[in-house]
């Protein structure tokens, strides 16, 4: 068991580490490759290509058992890393970070679909604890990383380094990853139709919350067909979904209150906590004059929190089976912390930030990982994986549209504080005006010109996070109403996935009482199958 975790831990290493070791690099790597103008896709091209996969790795795992998919998605990994590392210009870098999108999105998915399939519920607080530990460690070894890199041996090597690991995980999946093969009575069908509505429906999303505000206004004709047509998208996709045999995303999942509340919960914690992390380095470093390095390390008391707070509280759910409470009070302390960053001014100290970070940090790290159980925990072994996959793509619809729209009304706000302040003194003396600010320029700027800019980006982006307080809130609420039922205390047995779709069985809970005596009513699996080991 210690070594299959270590494999899968390596590969939650590589998912959790690439979405952040490039953010140091991308300035080197975009100006060696002539490709500023693109530069916004070098990142969505990877976001969209993960999010879209979500969903599809998680139901074809169950559909075909998690050790072939995993080492699928580890290979194209690996393959996208390749071709970034080779790209000779910015369009092949592009199709570099798509290709790792398309095995990443499946990493981290099938990653915790594997822990749930061989270790019970009862025992898996520690070990998804552990895995938040892992995003906690990328989000700060990440940059420090892709800087170390790009400033020693280059760029590229942000993408070999990929290699050694993803054939380490590969090697750790095909020896160590011994699960249960899915029991099937009847033909594999694939919901094609599905899994081309949800790509197209996650596509043109991620499209509005990456043109509007900047390349489009919000209110431009073209932003708005891209919201009619991801409406109609989704509504096809809804109306796919509830008459396919083994769809992707099964709309019976929503009749599970626990699944549905804690997939808002954490779409909505998504919001906020990317909405945080993807702007307060740039905060630190244009307020405090840091560098980029130094401003990784700043957020470091954030991700310490996230991991302590993970951690620990994996731990306790394991000893005591109780979980409910975790996530309740890490909105609530998630929410805290929203309104204490909103507080801050340009001469608040370091120390103080940091502390404001690490409240924020523990918030996340208390509610995180534990909706992930809570969800799995709410359905048998042969549709876990679908049911984690489906609850991480709401989660990283939430992430997505958290960056976007945070971004889109700081970039405006900024500009016109910048404007309006810079040109009554007779516009900044920057070369290039406002658009070439950085930190280095900006602490060469005498203090008349300085104080006005460091202002703008105080006032630009603290108050948004005043703005995203309700959705904490609204995440509380939501979290209250979730029923806390027993966690298993073992592994639930494989139920065939056909028998479900016909109704015959529903994958709407476990068979069990809620921790205050109440019968669990939303479901019980009624078989249990022989399982064959998996000699896929």
């Amino acid at each position: 068991m210690t070594l299959l975790f270590a494999g899968l831990l390596v590969t939650m290493l590589l998912a959790s580490l690439n979405q952040t070791v490039l953010s140091t690099a991308l300035p080197t790597v975009i100006g060696e490759l002539d490709g500023v103008d693109h530069m916004t896709w070098v990142i969505t091209a990877y976001i969209l290509a993960s999010t879209i996969m979500m969903p599809v790795y998680g139901r074809i795992s169950d559909l075909l058992g998690r050790r072939p998919v995993l080492i699928t998605a580890i290979v194209l990994f690996i393959g996208g890393s390749v071709v970034g590392a080779l790209a000779g210009n910015i369009e092949w870098l592009i199709a570099g970070r798509a290709i790792q999108g398309l095995g990443g999105g499946g990493l981290m998915i099938l990653s915790q679909a594997a822990i749930a399939d061989v270790v019970p519920a009862r025992d898996r607080g520690k070990y998804m604890g552990i895995m938040g530990a892992v995003f906690a460690l990328s989000s700060v070894a990440g940059p420090l990383l892709g800087g170390w890199l790009t400033e020693g041996p280059g760029w590229r090597w942000v993408f070999w380094i990929n290699v050694p690991l993803g054939v380490l995980a590969v090697l750790a999946a095909a020896a160590f990853l011994k699960l249960p093969k899915p029991v099937r009575t009847g033909r594999l069908e694939i919901d094609y139709l599905g899994i081309a509505l949800v790509a197209a429906a996650t596509t043109v999303i991620v499209l509005i919350c990456t043109w509007g505000g900047g390349t489009y206004e919000w209110t431009s004709p073209q932003i708005s067909w891209l919201i009619v047509a991801a409406v109609v998208l989704s509504a096809l996709f809804v109306l796919v979904e509830i008459r396919a045999t083994d769809p992707v995303i099964p709309m019976s999942f929503f009749r599970n209150r626990n699944f549905t509340l804690t997939t808002i919960a954490a779409l909505l914690i998504g919001v906020a906590m990317f909405g945080v992390i993807s702007y307060m380095p740039t905060y630190i470093q244009m307020v405090t004059g840091v560098d980029a390095t130094v401003a990784g390390l700043l957020m470091i008391p954030m991700m310490g929190g996230l991991l302590v707070a993970s951690i620990g509280s994996g731990q306790v759910v394991s000893r005591t089976g109780r979980y409910k409470l975790f996530p309740v009070v890490g909105a609530a302390v998630m929410g805290v912390g929203l309104i204490l960053l909103s507080t801050m001014e340009v001469g608040t100290e370091t120390w103080v930030m940091c502390t404001y970070l690490a409240v924020m940090g523990i918030g996340i790290g208390l509610a995180q990982q534990l909706l992930t159980l809570i969800v799995q925990n709410s359905f048998p072994g042969s549709v876990v994986g679908t049911a984690t996959a489906s609850n991480n793509y709401f989660r990283q619809v939430g992430a997505t549209v958290g960056s976007a729209i945070v971004g889109s009304i700081f970039a405006s706000r900024l500009t016109a504080l910048l404007t309006d302040r810079l040109s009554a003194r007779g516009g900044s003396e920057a070369d290039g005006g406002t658009n070439s600010l950085t930190p280095a320029v900006v602490n060469g700027l005498p203090d008349a010109i300085r104080v006005p800019i460091v202002e703008s980006y105080n006032e630009a982006l603290l108050p948004i996070f005043l703005f995203l307080v309700p959705l904490a809130v609204i995440a509380v609420i939501v979290l209250v109403f979730v029923k806390e039922t027993k966690l298993a205390a073992n592994v639930e047995p494989e139920i065939p996935a056909e028998a479900l779709a016909e109704g015959r069985l529903t994958p709407m809970g476990l068979t069990g009482e809620s921790v205050d005596g109440e019968p669990v009513d939303e479901g019980v699996p009624t078989a249990e199958p022989d399982r064959r080991p998996d000699d896929a």
